[in-house]
């Protein structure tokens, strides 16, 4: 029970990794709070996972005010805030660089970086006021490669938030807050389809395209984070820790 009595906020947290990474904290005796802007999805979750270890916020983290309201709902509610997994992310705007409409990039950048910085900025100063606690970034490989035509968007989304991640770890290590990040290659998650792919075709090319052989689980994503925010790790700063099966090597 790494984490009995610990408080851990996961925004994007109905579904997919994020969902996955929830009930990984939950059977390790963490009261979780998911977030994000669906509340049926948010509420499901938690019924799935059980209202006496788990609890939503609704919440949009590109909102200064709402993601500053998130951490509020989480501290107040609950009496602190140990762990933040800022997991909340967008997977559109595909299409050549030339292609791509300036609003639906700045919808991508507005979610899944400046969600990541208003997240933190929020996580951080209340972990500082506290006695510290950890904060895992969920990143991507494609950030580190970008060798995935027409997401152009995405893959500078998640560049940006590794370089994030390591620069926040630098500024407040010495306030007790570690900040590190997963990457996960493709995950079998709805987001790792390509347009018009079925699984069994996804299976196929990650049979051919990954040096494993297949897609990652989101259980063993959620595995890794909780990992990074668990004493284990208790001198790993500003790191990202890839998940792809060899990919990135």
């Amino acid at each position: 029970m790494r984490f009995d009595s610990k408080i851990v906020l996961i925004t994007g947290g109905a579904g997919g990794i994020g969902r996955a990474t929830a009930h990984a904290f939950a059977r390790e005796g963490a009261l979780v709070v998911l977030a994000g802007r669906d509340e049926a999805a948010l509420a499901a979750a938690v019924k799935e996972i059980g209202s006496d270890r788990a609890d939503h916020v609704v919440a949009d983290v590109a909102d200064p005010a709402s993601a500053a309201g998130m951490v509020e709902a989480v501290a107040g509610r609950h009496g602190g805030l140990h762990v933040a997994v800022n997991n909340a992310g967008i997977f559109s705007a595909a299409g050549p660089v030339a292609d791509i409409d300036p609003a639906a990039w700045n919808a991508v950048l507005a979610v899944n970086l400046t969600g990541v910085f208003l997240s933190m900025k929020h996580e951080i100063a209340h972990m500082r006021a506290h006695g510290g606690g950890a904060i895992v970034n969920v990143s991507s490989n494609i950030g580190a490669h970008g060798r995935r035509p027409g997401l152009a968007a995405y893959a500078a989304s998640k560049a940006a938030v590794s370089v994030l991640t390591r620069t926040a770890a630098l500024d407040h290590v010495a306030d007790g807050v570690r900040v590190n990040a997963v990457s996960p290659g493709a995950t079998d998650t709805p987001m790792s389809l390509l347009p018009g792919e079925s699984h069994a075709e996804r299976a196929e090319r990650m049979r051919t395209s990954a040096p494993s052989g297949r897609v990652s689980e989101t259980g063993e994503v959620a595995e890794t984070i909780l990992w990074l925010a668990s004493g284990a790790s208790s001198h790993v700063v500003g790191h990202d820790l890839v998940v792809d099966g060899g990919v990135t090597a």
